[in-house]
C-alpha cells in the first residue's frame, strides 16, 4: 500500500504551534505487513530502524486499537520533502504511518482519531493536522483531545519557500524561545493571528503584510538562520506581501499576490544567496491519501 503525504508549514507568523498549511510537495511511502519484524529501505541508513517516525506512527495505531504488531516493511519511494528544514518532514512520516496502519488493518478510524494518535507521537498538532487533513488549519489541544478546523485560502495568492542549504533542529529552535512573554506581546499575536486568517482567505495583500508579524518566536529563531535578513530583504523587494519562518525554520515562507513574484524571487535568490533552493508552493487540499494498494 502506497501512502502519499504532503509537506506543511506550521506557525505562519503569529500562529505559533497552532496554524498550519499543507503543500503539494509529497513523500510517497509503501507499507506492507510483515510477520517477522521491521524492514525499512529507501531512506538514509540512520533512519532504517524502529525509531523511524513512519514506523512509530504505524505502531501507535495498532497499540491503541489492541492489534498485535508482528512487523512492517516500509519502503520510501519518493522523498520530496526536505528533512529538518521546517516543512513538516517529521509530521509527514507520522501521518503516513497512522494512515497506512488504519487502512491495512481495516480499522475504520476517523481522521479525528488519526490526528490524535499522530499528535501523541509528534507532540503537537500544528503540522500533523494539515498533513492529515490538507489545506489551511488551526489546531489546539483540549486535554487528551486534538481539535482542528480548516479555513479558506484565496486562489489569488502565490506561495514560495526559500530553503537554505543547512538544517535546523526543532530542539535548538525551541531552546532559544523565552519562557515567559509580556502581556502586550500575547495581545499582539492574538490580534494578528485572527487578522492573518482573514487576509489569507480574502487574498488581502495589504493586510497580510501587517498580520504576518509575530513576537513569540520569529525574532529569536531568525538569529539561527544565516542569511535570513538578506532573504527577507530580497523577498520584500520582489513584492512579497508576507514573510515568515516556516515551522521552526530554517526555511522562509513568502506569500504574494503578483503572478510574476515566483520568477522574480527565484532569480533574486540565486544571485543573493547561492546554494539556497527556491520552491514555488501550491496548497494541498486533500492531506494524506492512499495512492495505490
Amino acid at each position: 500500500m502506497i501512502v502519499r503525504v504532503p509537506a506543511s508549514s506550521a506557525n505562519l507568523g503569529p500562529g505559533f504551534d497552532s496554524f498550519g498549511i499543507a503543500w503539494q510537495l509529497y513523500n510517497e511511502i509503501d507499507f506492507q505487513i510483515k510477520e517477522d519484524g521491521v524492514e525499512i529501505s529507501g531512506c538514509a541508513e540512520e533512519y532504517q530502524n524502529e525509531d523511524n517516525l513512519a514506523c512509530r506512527g504505524f505502531r501507535r495505531v495498532l497499540e491503541r486499537c489492541g492489534v498485535t504488531f508482528t512487523g512492517v516493511a516500509i519502503r520510501f519511494l519518493r522523498c520530496a520533502i526536505p528533512v529538518s528544514r521546517g516543512l513538516g518532514s517529521s509530521a509527514a512520516l507520522i501521518a503516513a504511518g497512522v494512515t497506512a496502519a488504519n487502512a491495512l488493518y481495516e480499522l475504520g478510524l476517523s481522521r479525528e482519531e488519526l490526528l490524535l494518535l499522530a499528535t501523541e507521537v509528534e507532540g503537537h498538532p500544528d503540522n500533523v493536522a494539515p498533513a492529515i487533513y490538507g489545506g489551511l488549519g488551526v489546531s489546539a489541544m483540549d486535554g487528551g483531545r486534538a481539535i482542528t478546523r480548516r479555513f479558506p485560502l484565496s486562489d489569488s495568492l502565490r506561495f514560495a519557500a526559500l530553503v537554505p542549504p543547512f538544517e535546523l533542529s526543532t530542539a535548538l529552535a525551541r531552546s532559544v524561545l523565552p519562557a515567559e512573554l509580556p502581556r502586550e506581546d500575547a495581545i499582539f499575536n492574538i490580534s494578528r493571528g485572527a487578522l492573518l486568517l482573514r487576509a489569507l482567505g480574502d487574498g488581502d495583500a495589504e493586510l497580510l503584510s501587517f498580520a504576518m508579524d509575530d513576537r513569540i518566536h520569529q525574532s529569536y529563531r531568525a538569529r539561527l538562520i544565516d542569511g535570513f535578513k538578506t532573504a527577507r530583504i530580497e523577498a520584500q523587494e520582489c513584492g512579497a506581501a508576507g514573510i515568515c519562518i516556516s515551522g521552526a525554520g530554517p526555511t522562509i515562507l513568502c506569500v504574494a499576490e503578483h503572478p510574476d513574484f515566483p520568477a522574480r524571487m527565484e532569480t533574486a535568490l540565486e544571485l543573493a544567496l547561492p546554494g539556497w533552493e527556491f520552491m514555488e508552493l501550491t496548497p494541498d487540499l486533500d492531506g494524506a491519501r492512499i495512492a495505490a494498494m
